[in-house]
């Protein structure tokens, strides 16, 4: 049987917020069985209890905020996206402020403290969400699409009006039978353009980003001095924020993703459409590896 997986051991760590600019700490630890992702505000007071569910989401603008219990936690997707990929089932994330510790901008640091911790096999059964009919979001020009596929696959395809984006293409397909989320996926940061600098903090928002944190572009080019980590890392962190979207139904993918223009809003709405369409997805068990679509034969091999 393939059964959940939680942490084996606490791990903590801090950092400031990317859009809060908060200073923050952040601590996992492990969860029983069937618990699935749980944030915790430890600074509010009853410290409030807010699980990692697509209908408890409140806010998309430039991150995936959830609510629930009086507390609120945004920016969530790089560390959702690091538990999707990992395989993580259970866990709860203490946090000392409203939004976790951004590190690089990627979900690449949130990796290694989750091995750090080990990883823990569980009593229960995995329970994977197999899509059955295809289901689509539009929004303007913004599409989402769940479609069957007897793995895990992702494809984002957008249009930016920048150079830098030339080089890496404008759609880009991961295939995690054949792609490694560690190597190839959790290392992409997030981007922005100074253009847009103003508008944001005017918001409230990116005024913990820096280029120790993102990836910042101004008209012409990359203002990192190290560059980019992968030719087209800008399309791998849009797959990125989408794994963790998508980790907000509860459970691991079986199905193909197609995203165009999509951002965290329509993501969302995208998961909350699947899941009120009964018919349009089953919970899928395994009795062993063997079994298992090949999508998700990287994360049999994670528990330590």
């Amino acid at each position: 049987m393939i059964k959940q997986r939680t942490l084996k051991t606490l791990v903590k760590t801090r950092g400031i917020g990317l859009h809060t600019g908060e200073r923050v700490e952040l601590t996992m630890r492990p969860a029983q069985p069937d618990t699935g992702i749980v944030f915790t505000r430890t600074d509010l007071p009853n410290a409030p209890v807010i699980p990692a569910l697509a209908h408890g989401v409140t806010d998309t603008r430039l991150s995936t905020c959830i609510e629930a219990n009086g507390g609120k936690v945004q920016t969530i997707e790089h560390l959702m996206s690091a538990f999707a990929g990992l395989g993580i089932d259970n866990a709860y994330v203490d946090l000392t402020g409203p939004e976790p510790p951004i590190m690089d901008g990627s979900a690449g640091p949130f990796v290694f403290l989750i091995q750090s911790a080990g990883v823990a096999e569980q009593s229960a059964a995995k329970r994977y969400v197999r899509v059955l009919k295809t289901i689509e979001i539009k929004q303007g020009d913004k599409i989402a699409r769940f479609t069957p596929y007897e793995g895990f696959r992702l494809t984002f395809s957008g249009q930016f009006d920048h150079p830098a984006f030339t080089e890496g293409g404008s759609t880009v397909t991961i295939d995690f039978a054949k792609t490694s989320y560690i190597k190839e996926v959790a290392r992409a940061r997030t981007f922005g353009f100074t253009k847009d600098v103003e508008a944001m903090r005017a918001q409230g928002l990116g005024l913990g980003g820096s280029l120790e944190n993102a990836i910042v572009l101004d008209e012409f080019r990359v203002l990192n001095a190290d560059g980019l980590r992968y030719a087209d890392e800008f399309m791998k962190h849009k797959i990125l924020d989408a794994m963790g979207d998508l980790y907000l139904m509860g459970h691991p993918l079986i199905g193909d993703f197609y995203g165009y223009k999509s951002g965290h809003a329509v993501n969302n709405l995208a998961v909350r459409a699947l899941l009120e369409n009964r018919d349009a997805w089953e919970f899928a068990t395994f009795s062993d590896v063997s079994s298992l679509p090949k999508g998700f034969y990287e994360q049999s091999y994670l528990t330590t």
